[in-house]
């Protein structure tokens, strides 16, 4: 195991709904870990040896740590808003660094060419100036005033629109998106990304949604969204190096990444490394 800084941090270990006495064999950061539930119903993690972890259940999700977190889980406004929609899209194995998997999520540019006529399409391919900041009260990744033309930007939108997107960093590992919610103007449909990292190359993806959305069949809604991860899943599984680099001379980035350099200079900054190419090979 890592004495890395991620060690003390929380990630998603299974869907609570999913849970059985039984247990779940998986694992965290390269240590075997067993999820299920105690005699009183209540979620329990352990590791090889029997050792009790930390455990949280938020987000439909059950949350673990191999350390000891400093913090709670970080909140999501939206989870606690009467009216939605709340979507446990399951989980997707893919053979890549988890923090390449949130850098991914992060990416703007590719809609057109990896999510061709849904996320985006040509000639619609120019990234737009937006606003990135590390926000030092909370610790985190923002980008703001992205915009982007997609021919369906939900399951429930019925045409082409210009999208309006807020990306939120809140743990290395997680990436919470907020972008336009067709059915109900001046509302965002929150899309999130909870990464659990079984090993520096291979990691469990946990999409989760919560939305307004009151006439798509919820087996529309899961399938749309894994849909759309599925075509993500075969680029970050051909990606070299496999880990993400933070040297910021092993790729030259683009105007359209100022996403992704914030968030390896923040990840370094913290000695978020589980999961990173630190130098160059």
């Amino acid at each position: 195991m890592t004495g890395n800084a991620m060690t003390d941090q929380w990630y998603p270990v299974g869907l609570f709904s999913q849970l059985g006495r039984a247990g779940r064999r998986t694992a965290l950061m390269g240590v075997p870990i067993e999820v299920g539930l105690d005699a009183a119903g209540n979620a329990e993690v352990t590791d090889a040896s029997g050792r009790a972890l930390p455990v949280c259940v938020r987000y439909s999700h059950v949350w673990s740590s191999l350390g000891a977190p400093r913090k709670a889980l970080f909140a999501i406004p939206e989870a606690d808003q009467p009216g939605r929609r709340f979507v446990d899209v399951g989980v997707v194995r893919v053979r890549c660094s988890p923090l390449r998997a949130v850098e991914n999520f992060l990416d703007i540019a590719h809609f057109p060419f990896v999510h061709t006529d849904i996320l985006g399409a040509e000639p619609h391919t120019e990234v737009q100036d937006y606003k990135v900041e590390i926000r030092e009260a909370e610790d985190e990744v923002w980008a703001t005033q992205v915009q982007f033309y997609q021919p369906q930007a939900a399951k429930s939108a019925s045409g082409g629109i210009t999208t309006q997107y807020m990306y939120r960093v809140p743990a290395p590992t997680c990436s919470v998106l907020y972008k336009t919610c067709p059915p109900r103007p001046g509302e965002w449909d929150v899309i999130t990304l909870f990464v659990q990292p079984l090993a520096e190359d291979l990691c469990d993806v946990w999409p989760w949604m919560a939305l307004f959305d009151d006439t798509t069949a919820m087996t529309d809604l899961i399938h749309f969204q894994q849909m759309i991860f599925l075509q993500d899943r075969s680029i970050l599984e051909n990606q070299i190096p496999r880990l993400l680099p933070l040297d910021p001379g092993m790729e030259i980035p683009t105007r359209a990444d100022l996403t992704s350099v914030a968030y390896r200079r923040w990840l370094k900054r913290h000695g978020y490394t589980y999961g990173a190419e630190l130098v160059a090979q």
